[in-house]
């Protein structure tokens, strides 16, 4: 049974910084490909960055990048991300998603769709 929980949402005001975290289990972090996607409220899900097995390749989409960083702990098989210089924006209920298929790169790679996902984690940024 894979299980992705996240944690680290909260309340920040703009120009704060939260880290997320999605603990797996059943999954085996450093062997598949993993992405962070947001929805925020009344808007569609959107892909946020995403990460190939072994933790190579990042990708973010245009309005994260320079900000946020993902990561992950193979160790600890957990999955991050680091996000920094927050806007009222990046408010979402934040996702972790997990597939070991990595089928697509760049911005394909947050389009495509993924087996596994957590239930979320709230961050509220406030101007």
């Amino acid at each position: 049974q894979v299980q992705l929980v996240e944690s680290g949402g909260g309340s920040v005001q703009a120009g704060g910084s939260l880290r997320l975290s999605c603990a797996a289990s059943g999954y085996s972090i450093g062997s598949g490909c993993m992405a962070w996607f947001r929805q925020p409220p009344g808007k569609e899900r959107e892909g946020v960055a995403s990460i190939t097995s072994g933790g190579r390749m990042p990708y973010y989409t245009t309005s994260v990048k320079y900000r946020f960083t993902i990561s992950q702990d193979n160790a600890k098989n957990t999955l991050y991300l680091q996000m920094d210089s927050l806007k009222p924006e990046d408010t979402a209920m934040y996702y972790c998603a997990a597939d070991y298929i990595c089928d697509g790169y760049g911005m394909g790679s947050l389009t495509r769709s993924y087996q596994y996902w957590g239930q979320g984690t709230q961050v509220t940024v406030s101007s």
